[in-house]
């Protein structure tokens, strides 16, 4: 077997260096570079080897270990968790400094990857400066504040360790149901010791994300629970976003006539001005937003794992049957679901937990068949969804197409706050002004979130309750 001997540190970047991913097509490194602030502890063992690498693995210098740390984690939102940063520093309080980003890359399921130096492993020049001393504790060190933090994570004391940890993290880095931050603590004398290591394991590898299929019977229970529904809502979060799956929920709404509200993580899931586009929701979000979820039956949930700030402490939505779609089962549980499954969506990341449904805008009833196995969650709801009766929108006039709040009522009427693509494409009446529709719907949105639901109210009128024969709703007063 063919080995190349290398210091801990030499093989850690070279393996790094290694990685890369596909994605639409094209194949890019998955690590864009390394954020490194030296000092004791990474300066004689990570230094040279990112040096030595710079080229393949660039080095970005920085002043300061948690901002550097955020940058990292921003990167990975940025780019949809496809690439990653990883973040060097030194003992002691260079490596504390970065448990605050660790912490938030955890909560927001981020994968950054934390290399802080340690102290020596043979403890033979113990204690070194800003070293943690735990009296009753010898194997203590600050890097141990990382391990709550943490989705994985390990002190390397021996060079051969890397075999089994490196491709450990990059498994939970990847992973969609897994992923978050992952911390490898670096003993600076463990960093200069070689190994023969193999080959083998430093061949260039091309990752790719998963995207399991969902389970055909969860998937069938979720679609019955939504052919029930008569006023729906759906909440989107981060998940969507990770999973690139906006087009996808634009087409799922958009055929549906179902309102979209966002979550903090979703924001920019639908583009603001979209006619499906119900902005925030929670404690943070628009009055209309809030109102849909109040009286929805059903609130189907994707990719989020609804905090107290986008339920209102669960109070939002108490009383509405609940869907969530989550590739991780830990967040599909977090909220009661009088009818609880698990589902895997191979785009759009999602497991499922359900109870609820919607009845679609096409009034055309299709025939029901069984959606082929390769086929998405996206899908395979559309088709099931076109099996109910006909929606109350094939009532209305072709002209008058609403956006924002389509919500239909029992008796039949409409609850709308906005409409696009009418004749004069002006906006209803909302109390700010005539202007076009995305101007108002802009300051609407402004005003609920900057001045709360008080002030929105004011702003724009509450929602105008019109009939489907109704020949203008440019004119009707505002309740």
């Amino acid at each position: 077997m063919s080995t190349l001997r290398l210091t801990a540190a030499q093989a850690a970047v070279r393996y790094l260096a290694k990685q890369f991913i596909e994605f639409d097509g094209s194949t890019i490194p998955y690590f864009a570079g390394v954020w490194a602030i030296f000092g004791h502890g990474n300066v004689a063992g990570l230094g040279p080897a990112l040096h030595a690498a710079r080229r393949k693995l660039p080095t970005l210098r920085a002043h300061n270990e948690q901002a550097m740390a955020h940058a990292a984690v921003a990167f990975a939102k940025a780019h949809a968790r496809r690439r990653m940063m990883a973040c060097t520093t030194s003992i002691g309080p260079g490596a504390s400094n970065m448990v605050t980003a660790a912490a938030l890359a955890h909560v927001n399921r981020l994968p950054v990857l934390f290399l802080p130096g340690d102290v020596f492993a043979s403890r033979r020049p113990d204690p070194v400066l800003q070293q943690l001393e735990a009296f009753g504790d010898p194997t203590a060190s600050v890097n141990d504040c990382f391990r709550p933090v943490s989705r994985y994570f390990d002190r390397i004391t021996r060079p051969e360790q890397l075999l089994v940890s490196l491709p450990a993290a990059l498994r939970v880095l990847l992973d969609p149901a897994d992923c978050g931050p992952v911390t490898l603590a670096l003993p600076q004398d463990v960093q200069t010791e070689a190994y023969d290591y193999p080959a083998e394991f430093f061949r260039r590898r091309v990752h790719r994300i998963r995207k399991p299929l969902p389970d055909a019977g969860e998937l069938e229970a979720a679609a019955k629970a939504l052919r029930a529904s008569r006023k729906p809502l759906i909440i989107v979060g981060g998940g969507v976003k990770y999973a690139v799956a906006e087009k996808r929920l634009a087409a799922f709404a958009e055929e549906h006539g179902l309102p979209v509200a966002e979550t903090q993580a979703g924001k920019g899931s639908l583009p603001w001005d979209h006619a499906c586009n119900a902005g925030s929701i929670g404690v943070t979000g628009s009055e209309a937003a809030n109102k849909l979820a109040a009286r929805a039956d059903v609130v189907l949930a994707m990719g989020t794992r609804l905090g107290d700030f986008a339920t209102g402490s669960r109070a939002l939505f108490a009383d509405s049957k609940l869907i969530q779609l989550n590739v991780a089962a830990f967040d599909g549980a977090v909220m009661r679901s009088t009818c609880r499954f698990h589902a895997r969506e191979r785009r759009a990341a999602c497991s499922v937990h359900a109870t609820g449904a919607r009845q679609p805008r096409s009034a055309r009833p299709r025939a029901s068949s069984p959606a082929p196995a390769s086929a998405t969650s996206w899908s395979l709801l559309s088709r099931s969804l076109h099996t109910t009766v006909p929606a109350i929108a094939g009532s209305l006039p072709s002209k008058f197409r609403l956006s924002v709040l389509n919500i239909a009522v029992p008796d039949g009427r409409w609850c709308a706050a906005m409409s696009r693509n009418w004749p004069s494409r002006k906006a209803v009446r909302t109390g700010i002004s005539k202007s076009p529709s995305a101007r108002s719907m802009n300051a609407w949105r402004t005003a609920s979130m900057a001045s709360g639901i008080e002030t929105a109210s004011r702003t724009c009128s509450a929602l105008t309750e019109i009939t489907p024969t109704a020949p203008s709703f440019r004119n009707r007063p505002a309740p």
